[in-house]
Order: C-alpha cells, then sequence, then structure tokens
C-alpha cells in the first residue's frame, strides 16, 4: 500500500526547513520533522547525521562581543543555550554592603542597590559558592571591597568660579574609587588579577563638603536566576538566518524601490545591458521588517524565508569574563544539565 503526501513533494523540503514571512502571518514556524511525519524521510534520532550537520562557525569577534552562526540543531536547544547564557554561568557581584558612613543625599538602599550592579572584574571560575547562612566569608567564597571618599572644599579653586568641579574635591564618587581588600591570602594568589571594577566611570553618587561615604562590601559567586546582577551578559540573543529570494527579474524604477525596502548592504544593483537589476548580496544583513509588502507591484516578486536551523548568536559580555569564554561555559553547563537528566534516568528510584 502506497502512502499518499498531503502536501506535494515540492513543498515538503520548504515547510520542513524554512519559515516563510508573509503577508498576514508567519507560516511554518513549528519543528515538524520528527518520526513518521513525513513518508520517504528518515527523522529517526541519529548521533552521526547530527555530528555531520552540526556547526558553529565564528563570524566576529571583539573584546566584549561575539557573533557567532549555529547551525543544525533545533530552537528548542537553542534556546536552552540563551537561557543559559543569561541566567546559569556564574560571576561574582556585590551582595553585602555595610555602610558605616554616609552622609550624601542617596539614601542607603538606593546606594547599595547601584552598587551590587556594578560589574566586578573577577574571574568566578576561582572562587566557591558561599554558604548559605555564612556572614563573614572565607578568602576562598568571598571578595572585599572599600568605598571610602570624603568631599572637601578646593583651596585653589577661581574666587569668581561656580563649578563644582573647580569648587570641590572628591565631589563625584564613580566606580573607581570602589578599592579590592584581600581577605586571607589573596592578595598573593591574586596578585595578576586586577580584581575591582570592570568600568571605572560609572557614577554612584555626588557629594558637597562635609558629605563623606565610608562602605565596604562583600562580593560573592552567584547566579543571574537568582539575581541580574549576577548574570555575566549584558544582552545574549539569537534570529534566525533570513533567506531573501526573487522570484523575477526586477529592474529599472522597481530595482531601486526594492532596495530601499531592506537594509543597507542586502540588495545591490547591477548594471545590465544600461538597465539596472536587483540582486541579491547579502540576506544576512535583513532585519526582516517586510516592508517589501507595502508595495503592491513588489511583494508577489520576493519570497522572505528564514532558515529554520541557522541561528544567528549575538553575545555582548559585561566585561566580566570574555564572550568566547562565556560561551564555553554556558556549554559546560548545559552539558552538565544533560549528564544530570540521564543520571536521572537510570536512577534505580524511577519505575
Amino acid at each position: 500500500m502506497t502512502t499518499k503526501m498531503a502536501t506535494p513533494m515540492r513543498n515538503v523540503d520548504e515547510i520542513r526547513n524554512r519559515v516563510i514571512l508573509g503577508e498576514f502571518g508567519v507560516k511554518n514556524v513549528h519543528t515538524t520533522d520528527y518520526p513518521g511525519n513525513y513518508p520517504g524521510y528518515d527523522d529517526s534520532w541519529d548521533f552521526e547525521k547530527f555530528k555531520k550537520n552540526f556547526k558553529i562557525n565564528i563570524v566576529n569577534t571583539e573584546e566584549n562581543t561575539l557573533e557567532f552562526d549555529m547551525i543544525g540543531i533545533d530552537a528548542a536547544i537553542a534556546n536552552a543555550f540563551r537561557r543559559i547564557l543569561l541566567a546559569e554561568v556564574p560571576t561574582m557581584a556585590i551582595e553585602k554592603v555595610f555602610i558605616y558612613n554616609n552622609t550624601s543625599i542617596v539614601q542607603d538602599e538606593i546606594l547599595a542597590h547601584r552598587l551590587g550592579l556594578v560589574p566586578i572584574k573577577a574571574d568566578p571560575r576561582l572562587f566557591e559558592f558561599r554558604n548559605l547562612g555564612d556572614q563573614e566569608g572565607t578568602e576562598i567564597d568571598t571578595i572585599q571591597l572599600q568605598v571610602k571618599v570624603k568631599c572637601t572644599r578646593n583651596p585653589r579653586a577661581p574666587k569668581d568660579s561656580s563649578d563644582p568641579k573647580e569648587l570641590y574635591l572628591n565631589h563625584m564618587v564613580y566606580s573607581g574609587d570602589i578599592k579590592w581588600l584581600p581577605i586571607g591570602n589573596q592578595a598573593d594568589v591574586f596578585a595578576d588579577a586586577k580584581i575591582g571594577p570592570v568600568h571605572e566611570d560609572i557614577l554612584l553618587a555626588q557629594l558637597r563638603p562635609g558629605q563623606e561615604l565610608d562602605i565596604v562590601m562583600h562580593c560573592v559567586k552567584g547566579l543571574g536566576k537568582d539575581h541580574a546582577k549576577f548574570s555575566p551578559v549584558a544582552t545574549a540573543s539569537y534570529r534566525l538566518l533570513p533567506e531573501i529570494t526573487l522570484l523575477e527579474t526586477i529592474e529599472g524604477e522597481q530595482a531601486e524601490r526594492l532596495q530601499r525596502c531592506f537594509s543597507p548592504g542586502v540588495i545591490e544593483l547591477e548594471n545590465v545591458n544600461g538597465r539596472k537589476v536587483a540582486k541579491v548580496v547579502n540576506s544576512r544583513l535583513d532585519t526582516s521588517s517586510r516592508e517589501i509588502l507595502r508595495h503592491d507591484d513588489l511583494k508577489n516578486l520576493v519570497k522572505l524565508a528564514r532558515v529554520r536551523d541557522h541561528f544567528i548568536f549575538s553575545v555582548e559580555s559585561t566585561g566580566i569574563l570574555p564572550p568566547e569564554v562565556l560561551v564555553t561555559e554556558a556549554i559546560n553547563v548545559l552539558i552538565s544539565k544533560c549528564q544530570k537528566f540521564l543520571s536521572e534516568l537510570d536512577s534505580p528510584e524511577i519505575d
């Protein structure tokens, strides 16, 4: 007995592999390539097949940003990886704030909150998680920091000046005023680590003569799912690779309008026998605005799609760790989660 498919064979690959951006909606958004759904296709899980298709391509890397392609996986895995980057890669952040003196106009609670959100440059892999209920901390689980600033008048300020920068000394308290106070043997162990704020120009408070801050802070190791201050990334996101197909030759004034419908660099105009002809050069740059669908004479000449299993990841680190290290750590967390799940399945307590 021959099984007939409800969908013609020529459309099956598109349904399986492409998300179509239409005028009134988005089609093929759900994964459908599971075993038995398409006669003639072997969609059973195969590790060797997965290894062959799975790829990671580094596209661009800078000091705190990384763009890479992850190809050959399902959206569920890509999203799990993104969530791990946001919430489950540990970092060091200010948790305890001991305010001995604060005569500024900033309330203690607001100041403590601002201090907690200052990224601290310290490798969390070199520290342990602090035990619950432990208030003191040790050299293996705590970093101690201090801010001690007092504002005074500048005796050398011009008499006719009204600029606070000239009238006062230490009237602006920045994150650069946070100093590291080593605990135990930390001065020797982390002699080359340069522990302190990632950025020294974050404004914490403004003071006037007679006002001062005397604060001691404890940094501990934590996870972003417990508090956003522990998140190691400023942003971690992904998008599907855009695919733009011209169904007919578009030239002249239509080609110029087509070019303006997309992000710069997506469409270029070529001179063919004295006529301007549109050509797709780099669909990756497209933001999928679907502006083309506003033009009645163009919308049926272009097909907009996205490759279902091609994810473009953008990772921006807060500066605590390089983005490539964060990606590696996220992969390790995902591996440990998989191993824990497998061990749970093998547990004799599961029927």
